[in-house]
């Protein structure tokens, strides 16, 4: 799998799913999270009050992932996960790693190639830009790793290929300073 860190703007990706570092509320908010609302439109706001109806009466718990259509975003999808917040307690590097592995778990079931990611809980949510790269690009790594040995092997039934998880071949971390950049330029080696 093909693993990058850029510096850009993850609205304007061309590639299958863009992942929002969403509020639990799923409302939209500021950071990545207000500018994926603003770009996709107001049908997103539409979807993502429909969830709060019917599947996330209490809101997205931290780690977890689901995901929408793209709307207006070159993406097809955007799969929102809620990052933990360092101001609130929330320092569990399980939670951080849950976001990622939750977000690829749910962008292999779209059966998407490529995935644009955020530096989710960096910013606003107070984890080092450090810690959130080497934590993000373990689990990918981990995953990464995971899918080659499984790729097109029997695994409890149905094969990974059937299930999609190997159409994953590109991750981009999309980034919106040099400082978290060069964060996760050394995290990636």
């Amino acid at each position: 799998m093909k693993i990058e860190a850029l510096l850009g703007d993850i609205t304007t990706q061309q590639v299958g799913a863009v992942v929002n570092a969403a509020n639990s509320s799923l409302l939209g908010g500021g950071g990545v999270d207000g500018a994926i609302h603003r770009a996709a439109g107001p049908e997103l706001l539409e979807e993502c009050l429909q969830l709060r109806r019917t599947e996330l009466p209490d809101g997205l718990p931290v780690g977890e992932a689901v995901p929408t259509a793209g709307y207006r975003l070159p993406a097809r999808w955007i799969i929102h996960t809620v990052g933990p917040n360092a101001h609130r307690g929330q320092t569990d590097p399980g939670l951080l790693a849950a976001c990622f592995t939750s977000s690829l778990q749910v962008a292999a079931d779209l059966r998407v190639p490529t995935v644009a990611f955020p530096a989710i809980s960096a910013g606003a949510y107070g984890w080092p830009a450090d810690t959130v790269a080497r934590i993000a690009v373990d689990a990918v790594r981990t995953f990464a790793a995971r899918q080659e040995v499984r790729d097109g092997q029997q695994v409890c039934g149905p094969t990974v290929t059937d299930v999609g998880e190997a159409t994953l071949t590109e991750v981009r971390f999309v980034l919106f300073d040099e400082e978290v950049l060069a964060a996760f330029a050394a995290a990636l080696g």
